[in-house]
């Protein structure tokens, strides 16, 4: 596996879809992640020479935009994550 310049990375196109004996899964994988994240990264926010306590509060509020998709899925996964044990207990407990 060649890695490349480390310092300068290129990037590529996009991610493709691999050849795959369940070609319905990896559509629907690669569809998913479209819809959380269609934005390109921004390369140009990311410098490792520069220190954290450098970044602006505009920086800091492109880099949340980006990542807004996985954030408002974290959120979801948190309020199941809570909401479903809790109801059930209620429907076990409660019998109401």
């Amino acid at each position: 596996m060649e890695l490349g310049n480390i310092s300068n990375p290129t990037y590529g196109p996009g991610p493709e879809a691999p050849g795959s004996s369940t070609p319905g899964v990896v559509a629907m994988a690669h569809g998913f992640l479209r819809l959380v994240q269609p934005n390109p990264l921004p390369v140009d926010l990311i410098n490792f020479e520069q220190s954290q306590s450098e970044f602006d509060r505009k920086d800091i509020h492109e880099l949340l935009l980006y990542e807004l998709g996985f954030l408002v899925c974290a959120a979801i996964g948190v309020v199941f994550i809570i909401l479903v044990p809790l109801v059930g207990c209620c429907f076990c407990c409660c019998r109401c």
